[in-house]
């Protein structure tokens, strides 16, 4: 399993941006993802903008830590939704993409996210979990899990993904 070596935004990392797919087509889900972890390709945009990182990755599997904030509320004093499902969505696809040879990419065709406790600003650190349920050659299906530091679940997902040549 690959770890980084320090805590999220305290590595040696490339800035937010996409890497071209003549680059990516040539390396396996794994590798690229690996590759990501380890500072090589720059980091999705949307880490920037919500503040969450890849924090380990392996075959099946993907795990995103970030720290909800006030900026992230909804209009009733507590963090928005789509901050959750945006973690679960980037952790699921990113297992997803671990079990993808060469060549190969994917999209998020649906998924399903279960609110279990809300967050705020007071939470802390979370942590979404991804791992991939069956591996298709055609479609892939994946769950996740959001947990706060204490281990308590947050929010859980599915998603069903399609995969298709780059």
């Amino acid at each position: 399993m690959s770890k980084p070596s320090t805590a999220p935004g305290t590595r040696n990392m490339l800035p937010h941006g996409v890497t071209p797919l003549e680059e990516v087509k040539h390396l396996s889900g794994l590798e690229f993802m690996q590759g990501i972890l380890e500072g090589r390709f720059p980091r999705a945009p949307i880490t920037a903008a919500l503040k969450f990182d890849l924090v380990e990755v392996e075959q099946g599997r993907a795990i995103f830590e970030g720290v909800p904030e006030f900026a992230f509320y909804n209009p009733i004093s507590s963090v928005h939704g789509g901050y959750a499902a945006t973690l679960l969505d980037s952790c699921m696809g990113c297992a997803v993409h671990t079990t993808l040879p060469a060549g190969q990419a994917y999209t998020t065709l649906e998924f399903k996210i279960n609110f279990v406790r809300a967050m705020t600003e007071k939470t802390g650190r979370v942590r979404a979990e991804g791992r991939v349920i069956h591996p298709g050659n055609r479609a892939a299906t994946a769950e996740g899990n959001l947990y706060d530091a204490g281990g308590k679940l947050l929010a859980h997902a599915t998603t069903t993904c399609m995969i298709f040549p780059i």
